[in-house]
């Protein structure tokens, strides 16, 4: 005797309906025919689902299609204000918030001193409120704030558990702003949110398995493995700017004093000052190391040290991992690009069994704010794509 399966044309419904709207946001705008043709939907069940979708609100019409014989065809889009996430970037002197819409176009930026107050949940409602407004949208509707911050996350709290430039931000923030905004916030390590945007569209896209190296102010790692960010048990995977080298001190009481062993050797100060050693001075890191790439072969010392320092900690991560990429990334992972990737690629592969292709950052503006809206939109869009059908 059959067994009755109540709900499957229901299911078929929904993964119709999804399907076809992440086509709309993939190729859209698209005419009925065309969608049927993309998802081997008949004309009429393709009709039906545009339907369902245009009284549910979520795609609008935007033109038509002039055809052969007969009317034009309807183009139809995703409607952008179903729904809005704002991401923000906490840096060591502004947070910058983004508002887009579910169709990932940001629509309202702005940017705030982190040094004009004390109080950081008042500083993200500022920066939040203000994104939104400028983006001329309804606070209301917005489903999601993704936070990117230095420092530990705890993932089970979602919480900051430790940042040592940011001494304000602190346990309890998270849910004070959930209070104070009236949504969902979300904390994530900055780093990590990189590698989001990396994954995306960026030197990493397409790979399921591989590291982003942060060298900048601080030096930080992302894990991905299996298309999935790998975060530890604490939240602490990655943070190898404490990680113990030779030629640094190990710190202890890490929370006190601040930067680690590794950071010490390969962040931005070091970077400097190795610069400086070789006669290139400049008022940061990145422009001290685009100076050396500038000067061709004369700035080959200083990238062949760069290297030698960078990979040791991008070994020590690879000898455990195995991946088959690493990406340089942060201010001066992208100054050094494809000359400095290149040597530390070779470097790795010198004193280490494993060799993996080490390239530059294909996210050059705003990694870490793009990130952070990719994670908020794929959570949105589950949320609202996923409730198509009664």
């Amino acid at each position: 005797m059959a067994v009755s399966q109540p709900g499957t044309p229901r299911l078929l419904r929904a993964l119709n309906d999804r399907a076809a709207l992440e086509l709309l946001l993939a190729r859209g705008p698209l005419t009925r025919s065309q969608l049927g043709e993309l998802t081997g939907l008949s004309k009429v069940t393709a009709s039906q689902l545009v339907e369902r979708l245009e009284e549910r609100g979520l795609v609008q019409r935007v033109g038509e299609q002039a055809g052969g014989r007969g009317p034009n065809a309807q183009l139809y889009s995703v409607r952008p204000s179903s729904a809005y996430v704002v991401g923000v970037e906490v840096g060591q002197d502004n947070v910058v918030a983004a508002c887009a819409d579910i169709t990932g176009e940001i629509i309202g930026r702005v940017e705030h001193s982190i040094h004009d107050t004390d109080d950081p949940v008042g500083l993200v409602h500022n920066a939040v409120v203000g994104a939104v407004k400028q983006a001329d949208a309804p606070l209301g509707d917005v489903r999601r704030i993704v936070l990117g911050t230095p420092g530990l996350v705890d993932p089970a709290t979602g919480d900051i558990v430790f940042a040592w430039n940011l001494p304000r931000w602190h346990r309890g923030l998270a849910a004070a702003l959930r209070d104070d905004l009236h949504t969902t916030i979300l904390f994530e390590n900055d780093v990590n949110l990189a590698a989001v945007a990396e994954a995306y569209n960026g030197a990493a896209r397409d790979v399921r398995d591989f590291l982003l190296v942060w060298v900048g102010g601080g030096i930080g790692l992302a894990v991905v493995l299996n298309g999935r960010l790998h975060r530890g048990f604490s939240g602490a995977a990655g943070e190898i700017g404490y990680l113990p080298v030779p030629g640094a001190e190990i710190t202890r009481e890490v929370t006190r004093r601040g930067k680690g062993a590794f950071q010490q050797i390969a962040a931005a100060d070091a970077v400097r000052s190795v610069a400086r050693e070789h006669g290139f001075r400049a008022p940061t890191a990145g422009e001290a190391v685009r100076n050396v790439i500038a000067a061709g072969t004369k700035g080959g010392p200083v990238l062949d040290e760069l290297a030698r320092r960078l990979a040791l900690g991008v070994a020590s991560a690879c000898l455990v991992l195995d991946p088959p990429m690493v990406v340089l990334a942060g201010e001066i992972g992208a100054a050094g690009g494809t000359p400095l990737a290149e040597r530390v690629q070779h470097e790795v592969a010198a004193i280490t069994p494993v060799s993996p292709k080490v390239v530059v950052t294909g996210v050059v503006e705003l990694p870490v704010l793009r990130g952070a809206l990719l994670t908020a939109l794929d959570t949105v869009r589950d949320e609202v794509f996923g409730s198509t059908v009664d």
